[in-house]
């Protein structure tokens, strides 16, 4: 993509959302190539692989997942903050679906998914009245490796997945369909780019629809068989 646009609209640098040194010399470089920052989108995600449970996961694991997902977000927005202000720009920051529905074998995922979108939330109001503003970015099941474990890569995942979602809500969409509605949000400066939109309505209702499918989910003895199948094989 940097090759088709040219070295001139393009700067190409690497660093890792788990170090603010890093962060803050890509964020220089690219002052001092183009002289402005108008635009962040922090989106670092890692989620589970293979999913499991709180009681059977690495303590490691659970606290990388936060470290990236949640702090990382924190990391990088904060390296471009004063400058997108100066700028009056916008920064857009990635939760999911799961921010709002029930994180069962992929706590940490979920957890982090929460806070970035509190994150957004309350940056986008602080933000208000300075010509800068802030947005969330939600999307749904996406055709991506980070969704291959519930999408058929792993049997038990992917029947979890079968049993909590109804109908169009467990199909995935292209990459390409959140690249568009990405595109469009940021050029409205959304406060939120739910995509695909059905998830819209479950979102509103959060909080009619979370008590509910807890509970459901509380009493589903197909889904606690395939939890402690998911045990038993990580045990094994």
């Amino acid at each position: 993509m940097a090759g088709e646009l040219g070295d001139a609209r393009t700067l190409a640098r690497v660093a890792s959302v788990t170090d603010r040194d890093q962060l803050d010399q890509v964020v220089q470089d690219t002052l001092e190539r183009f002289g402005r920052l108008d635009l962040v989108f922090a989106n670092a995600g890692i989620a589970c692989d293979p999913p499991t449970t709180v009681l059977k996961m690495q303590e490691t694991t659970f606290e990388r997942i936060i470290e990236v997902n949640l702090l990382g977000v924190w990391r990088t927005v904060r390296a471009c903050l004063p400058y997108i202000v100066e700028s009056k720009g916008h920064i857009l920051v990635t939760a999911s679906i799961y921010a709002y529905v029930n994180g069962l074998v992929n706590t940490p995922y979920a957890m982090s998914k929460a806070g970035v979108e509190m994150f957004g939330r309350s940056l986008r109001s602080e933000l208000a009245g300075t010509g800068a503003a802030a947005g969330v970015l939600y999307p749904g099941w996406v055709s991506t490796p980070i969704s291959h474990s519930a999408m058929g890569g792993h049997v038990i995942a992917a029947a979890l997945v079968r049993l909590a979602y109804p109908g169009p809500f467990k199909a995935p969409i292209t990459p390409e369909v959140v690249a568009a509605a990405t595109i469009r949000g940021v050029q409205r400066r959304s406060a939120r780019i739910m995509v695909p939109r059905r998830w819209a309505p479950i979102s509103m209702l959060r909080g009619i629809f979370n008590p509910i499918s807890d509970w459901v989910i509380d009493r589903h003895r197909g889904i606690h068989a395939l939890v402690r199948e998911l045990e038993r094989k990580e045990r094994g």
